[in-house]
């Protein structure tokens, strides 16, 4: 049997390749004219492929961009050109269209160019994610020597005060409680910061992510969210997520925490629970040549005043906080939880909405059938439950 494909399939074959690419892909001819534009090409541009069609590569992005330089380049040197954190935002396109561009001339097609976009977003945030392991990292040595160095001579300042105490006027006993009271908060943020140190293999298990956000609420409305709204937006189909459950409750725990400070008295305050399939992100594990995939997106939402902007590139390192009295280590120890997990974690925030993402690999067991099920159908969930939020 030929394995020769004619005309027609070669032209499908090449089709289906070009729409599974995560990354906008057009062919700009030689009038200027976008004559295809593949599926993430159509998401960027906010149009169909045959809208485009319509359209001149200079009508669709800023004037004087540097992508149109690059075109003309191509066909000049009929050379390929790479150029890096091109800015490509305009009311059109919506803002912060940050691209990396790789732009080639077409075979076969004279004048014809074809532009790869890769969004920058997302490639920032995955370098950040790996800038707030390094830091985590750095915690660790420090944890172990806090843990050394500073809680034994505590100890021997807290019982020399608790001496004192018994010895010195009624008019001073208030200054040695205030010793004791303060070698406790010292005491109690050095066993926070131990929590680091703990290097011990993850003992993980395929978890239900639902079974585990529907207990992070349950505490939540017992407590901290009783008198906040707390809705979800779950897709039902989901693979299961290749984790520890306690640490799971753990970091959920905390990122509802953190949602409900935020939200803190306003009258429509809201957290929203999502989960949904996102294939396409890939993160190389550190200390291995494997990379994993990470189609399981969990989200926790709320629509508080939102994070500072100059917090957002370091809110996951350590003793970063926007509490009066908080210690900054809650959303570093998630970044650690989650990082151990090999998954990644990351904040989008503006005013009246703030989302911390998590994306984490599914259970390998599951990972055919499951992205095989999800791909086929083109969408990203295949189900819904309760929403509450507007997005």
């Amino acid at each position: 049997m030929s394995n020769v494909m004619s005309p027609a399939s070669d032209n499908a074959l090449a089709l289906a390749v070009l729409n599974s690419v995560q990354n906008p892909v057009i062919l700009v001819d030689q009038e200027g004219l976008v004559a295809f534009a593949n599926w993430e090409a159509e998401a960027f541009f906010g149009a169909s492929a045959s809208q485009l069609a319509k359209h001149t590569i200079s009508t669709l992005i800023p004037f004087g961009s540097p992508l149109l330089a690059l075109i003309d380049q191509v066909r000049e040197r009929r050379a390929p050109v790479n150029e890096y954190r091109v800015d490509l935002s305009s009311p059109r396109l919506g803002q912060e269209k940050l691209v990396d561009l790789y732009v080639a001339p077409a075979s076969g097609e004279p004048g014809s160019v074809v532009v790869v976009l890769q969004e920058r977003s997302m490639a920032d945030k995955i370098d950040r994610q790996l800038t707030h392991r390094a830091a985590a990292r750095s915690v660790t040595g420090l944890a172990s020597m806090l843990a050394h160095e500073i809680k034994n001579p505590l100890s021997g300042i807290r019982g020399a005060a608790q001496l004192l105490e018994t010895s010195v006027p009624d008019e001073d006993r208030a200054l040695t409680r205030l010793i004791c009271d303060e070698t406790d908060r010292i005491v109690s943020l050095v066993d926070r910061m131990e929590v680091f140190s703990d290097e011990r293999p993850v003992d993980r298990l395929p978890i239900n992510i639902h079974s585990v956000l529907d207990h992070v609420k349950a505490i939540a409305k017992a407590g901290f969210g009783r008198a906040i709204k707390i809705s979800e937006n779950y897709d039902p189909s989901l693979p299961p997520v290749y984790a520890n459950r306690d640490q799971l409750v753990q970091v959920f725990l905390n990122l509802v925490k953190n949602a409900a400070e935020a939200v803190g008295d306003q009258q429509d305050g809201e957290i929203m629970l999502t989960t949904a399939y996102r294939p396409g992100i890939r993160l190389s594990v550190a200390g291995t040549r494997e990379k994993i995939s990470l189609p399981l997106e969990f989200c926790v939402i709320d629509n508080g005043p939102g994070v500072p902007s100059d917090l957002v590139p370091n809110l996951f390192d350590p003793f970063i906080t926007t509490k009066t009295n908080g210690s900054g280590l809650g959303l570093a120890l998630v970044a650690k939880i989650i990082g151990a997990h090999g998954g990644i974690v990351e904040c989008d925030s503006q005013n009246r909405r703030t989302i911390f993402r998590v994306l984490m690999p599914m259970h390998k067991e599951e990972s055919t059938s499951a992205t095989a099920g999800h791909i086929t159908t083109g969408q990203t969930t295949t189900g819904k439950t309760t929403t509450g939020m507007s997005k």
